[in-house]
């Protein structure tokens, strides 16, 4: 097996999106582990992390949507990575991209990149959060992943959301 895989599958969330005891289940940092359990749904245990927030959940409508799309491209072409798939929503991103620098890495300069050019829009208070910390890092080997992480990217996050 090579050292570094081919791609990596990135994903992070709107800050304030996706809290623990949310419906959709989540991961902390003792749940995020390939196989163990997700936290379970718990009402409560969202309304408390809600109430912790320090600034109202961010969402992307389309201007902003646009502004990450595009800040990703231009990221992943000035560093001369390999952007394979990306699909951003309004609470979430998805990235399919090869990197030469680690998952962990990727992912920190494009939620970096995105957030100052958010904030260059007018479209992010400069002591506003845009997104959760940390995120998803899914290291790809194969190209059966590549394709599989790929499609899901393209073809099952719902339809086609507008950009400016």
């Amino acid at each position: 097996m090579p050292d570094h895989p081919l791609a990596f599958f990135l994903t992070w969330v709107c800050y304030g999106t996706w809290l623990h005891g949310d419906e959709r289940e989540s991961v902390d940092k003792a749940t995020n582990q390939f196989g163990e359990p997700r936290l379970p749904f718990n009402p409560a245990q969202k309304a408390s992390r809600h109430k912790q927030l320090a600034h109202p959940p961010y969402s992307l409508g389309p201007r902003k949507r646009g502004v990450t799309f595009r800040t990703i491209q231009q990221v992943c072409e000035h560093r001369k990575w390999r952007l394979m798939e990306l699909n951003v929503r309004t609470n979430h991103v998805h990235v399919v991209v090869s990197s030469a620098a680690s998952a962990d890495k990727t992912l920190a300069d494009l939620k970096a990149w995105c957030t100052r050019r958010l904030r260059e829009a007018g479209l992010l208070g400069k002591q506003e959060p845009a997104w959760a910390e940390e995120g998803s890092t899914i290291w790809l080997w194969t190209d059966e992943q590549v394709a599989e992480k790929r499609r899901y990217v393209r073809d099952e996050q719902g339809p086609d959301l507008l950009m400016e």
